[in-house]
This record gives C-alpha cells, sequence and structure tokens, in this order.
C-alpha cells in the first residue's frame, strides 16, 4: 500500500508540466482532436518513459555532455512565442502532429530520470509506471478544462496568463 502511495506522489509531481502546459495551451482554445491526441500521448509517454529511462539514460551518458533542459526550455519560449503571434491574428492556435509528440515528450522527460532510478532499485515499474500514466493523463485532462474555463471566463487576458506560465516554464528549465 505504500508503495501506492509513493507510486501516486510521484506521478503527481511528474504531472505538473503536463498539467502547466495544458492549462496553457487550453487557454488558446486548440482543436478537439489536437487535445485528445496530447492527453493520450502525454499519458503513454509517462508510461514509457520509467521503463526505458535505463537504456535511454545510459545512451545521453556515451553520447556527451546534452543539456535537456535547455532544449525543453527553447521549446516553451517557442511555443510562447507562438501564443503571441496568434494573439495578433485572433487564430486558434494549431499544433501539428510533430510539435504534439514533442510537447508530450518534453512534459514527461522527467519520468525517464524516474526509470533510472528504478533501475538501480527494487521498485516495481509496471505498477509505477501505469500510475504514472493514468496520473498524467488526468492532469493533463483538467489542465486543458481549466484552461477553456478561465479563457471563457478572462477572455483576452487568459491568452497572456498562458504566455507568461510559457516562459515561466521557460524559465524554470534554464535556472
Amino acid at each position: 500500500m505504500t508503495k501506492i502511495l509513493t507510486y501516486t506522489l510521484m506521478g503527481i509531481s511528474l504531472s505538473m508540466d503536463a498539467f502547466s502546459l495544458s492549462l496553457s495551451l487550453g487557454m488558446m482554445s486548440p482543436p478537439k482532436d489536437k487535445v485528445k491526441i496530447i492527453i493520450i500521448l502525454v499519458g503513454i509517454f509517462h508510461f514509457l518513459m520509467p521503463l526505458l529511462g535505463n537504456i535511454v539514460g545510459e545512451a545521453i551518458q556515451r553520447v556527451g555532455n546534452i543539456n535537456g533542459n535547455r532544449i525543453t526550455s527553447l521549446i516553451f519560449l517557442s511555443l510562447a512565442l507562438q501564443m503571441i503571434l496568434t494573439i495578433k491574428k485572433e487564430e486558434k492556435i494549431d499544433l501539428k502532429i510533430k510539435a504534439i509528440l514533442l510537447l508530450a515528450f518534453t512534459v514527461s522527460i522527467d519520468s525517464l530520470s524516474v526509470g533510472l532510478a528504478f533501475g538501480l532499485t527494487n521498485e516495481k515499474k509496471l505498477l509505477a509506471s501505469f500510475l504514472f500514466m493514468i496520473i498524467s493523463s488526468s492532469f493533463t485532462y483538467m489542465g486543458f478544462f481549466l484552461g477553456k474555463k478561465l479563457y471563457q471566463g478572462l477572455e483576452e487576458k487568459a491568452t497572456n496568463l498562458g504566455i507568461l506560465i510559457m516562459i515561466g516554464m521557460a524559465i524554470k528549465y534554464l535556472i
């Protein structure tokens, strides 16, 4: 029972990036089909990343000193820029499949680190990964739902809030 509680708390903390991203994107009213794809992909990546953590982590270490935080920061900054450009055009944000995959991967990358730690311990990786998937999908859904509600209440101010969240996420990854 304590393992389930531990994995649940880990899953919640691993899902905060996905929640923040979906909250800010939800304020831009993306198409429902794209929202569903993002929710599913975030869950899948949060399931796979811990399982693949050992393999990928060792490969990255062999390649050299790659700073994933800087790459993640650039992704969030580019999203903020896209949101700024969307304000001027008064269009809904249009997410292409490559961007969706990159977003889902990016918010799930911290699960990779958890996978590395699991590889060194006797943890129940499948149970943890399953819980991470359920929790991250749920938090992503809640973020989109709340983002849409915020947008309806705040309209254009919600877009500015979404941009600030993206910039904040970018800064978080740079620090």
